[in-house]
């Protein structure tokens, strides 16, 4: 009993003969300190983490915490693509939380990453879009500069339908006309459909429209 050892105690020995010298390590690059695909594992474990937050204890704002390491992480690796899908999950839950001008960095972050890449601008219209509505809950004039914005940036945005529709809830609402408002987003909807994200800041931008009553209906 006395000479029963706690297991991997055996090892210690090995370790400390293995390890090399404290000026071989000096010597050595410092890239090799952090080698490839460190960074990722370590983005991928924030990632189980913030999913587990999500969907079992349904705590958003660690969610949103560990979303936005992994996406520190991703960078670390240059790994832009990762980092932005992590980032996007960010700005989803911020802006569900109210947090509106950083949901708005991230999606203009997110767009501008992507509008000047072949492969992927056609997602740019989407964050612009996306940004814009959270601006349009802040203020309708904070909307109509951001929407002229993103044009100038990306113009291709201006033939996007969502910028179309954009427009068409800026007039609406400037006129308070729940029922333009409405019926334009029928229209676009009955193409291009609402995803629930989309169609909660929808409501809610309704619901500064004198007379609303509640609905997209």
């Amino acid at each position: 009993m006395h000479s029963a050892r706690p297991p991997g105690s055996t090892c210690s020995s090995r370790i400390n003969t293995t390890r090399p010298p404290a000026s071989s390590t000096q010597e050595m690059p410092s890239k090799s300190l952090t080698p490839t695909g460190r960074f990722t594992i370590a983005a991928k474990h924030h990632i189980t983490i913030a999913e587990i937050y999500e969907s079992e204890l349904v705590d958003i704002e660690k969610a949103i915490a560990h979303y936005e390491q992994a996406a520190d992480y991703y960078k670390g690796e240059e790994s832009n693509s990762s980092a932005n899908k992590c980032l996007l999950k960010v700005g989803a839950y911020a802006a569900q939380l109210e947090q509106y001008a950083k949901a708005i960095e991230i999606y203009e972050q997110v767009g501008s990453s992507t509008m000047d890449n072949p492969l992927l601008k056609y997602s740019a219209k989407e964050y612009f879009f996306k940004a814009s509505l959270c601006h349009f809950i802040v203020d309708e004039l904070n909307a109509k500069l951001a929407v002229e914005k993103y044009e100038e940036m990306f113009p291709a945005f201006s033939d996007s339908r969502e910028c179309k529709l954009l427009k068409k809830l800026l007039d609406a609402h400037e006129e308070q006309n729940c029922e333009a408002f409405t019926e334009a987003i029928k229209e676009f909807d009955s193409i291009s459909r609402l995803d629930q994200w989309q169609t909660t800041m929808l409501l809610r931008i309704k619901k500064t429209i004198q007379g609303d009553e509640g609905d997209l209906k």
